[in-house]
């Protein structure tokens, strides 16, 4: 048998965005590379045939949230309430989400509890692109080299979140030829989390 792949997962929040999203899919499939979309549930809802696509060309889609709120600004029924909303409509899409990231990667007590309830594996990062900031992609690759390594998940962003200093995903987009090729050199190949 041979020996598992050591993996590098690009993880992009806050998306679907009509504008940045396709071309974060047009770069991923231009580099032969598979990622994991943590999906905002009123833009996946208002885009589906972005969310068809993520699936089609082999990505994974996570739940994000259905509101982008830090899980210490909500009790647990609202907590619960949200990622219901967020999971019905995921469904509804056509898409069955395993993986769970909270808006800022926030957790409160009842996060990880709510997570076993659903049948969902909460997903943080190890390495941060900082995308939000507007800097340059070469800063950026520069700034996570020493972290792309196996097993590494790094975060990126396919749309404008709350708290975004940058007006769009330019730079987002032309980091990710860069990165895959890195994680090559180093034998990592770029494929979804599962």
């Amino acid at each position: 048998m041979a020996p598992p792949r050591a993996t590098l997962a690009l993880t992009f929040d806050d998306g679907p965005d009509p504008d940045w999203t396709p071309r974060v899919l047009d770069a991923l499939a231009e580099a032969d590379a598979r990622a994991t979309f943590f999906v905002l549930t009123p833009r996946a809802a208002a885009h589906p045939r972005l969310v068809a696509r993520m699936l089609d060309e082999g990505h994974a889609i996570g739940v994000h949230a259905h509101e982008h709120v830090r899980h210490t600004d909500l009790d647990a029924q609202a907590g619960a309430a949200d990622l219901g909303r967020a999971l019905r409509i995921l469904d509804g899409l056509g898409a069955d989400p395993v993986l769970w990231r909270t808006p800022w990667g926030v957790e409160a007590p009842w996060t990880a509890g709510l997570a076993r309830a659903r049948g969902l594996r909460l997903v943080h990062w190890t390495a941060d692109t900082h995308d939000w900031r507007g800097d340059e992609a070469a800063a950026m690759l520069d700034a996570i080299r020493d972290d792309v390594r196996a097993g590494a998940v790094v975060l990126a962003h396919d749309g404008l979140g709350p708290g975004a200093r940058r007006d769009d995903c330019a730079q987002t987009v032309a980091l990710i030829g860069p990165l895959v090729a890195l994680g090559r050199e180093r034998g990592l190949a770029p494929e979804a989390l599962t």
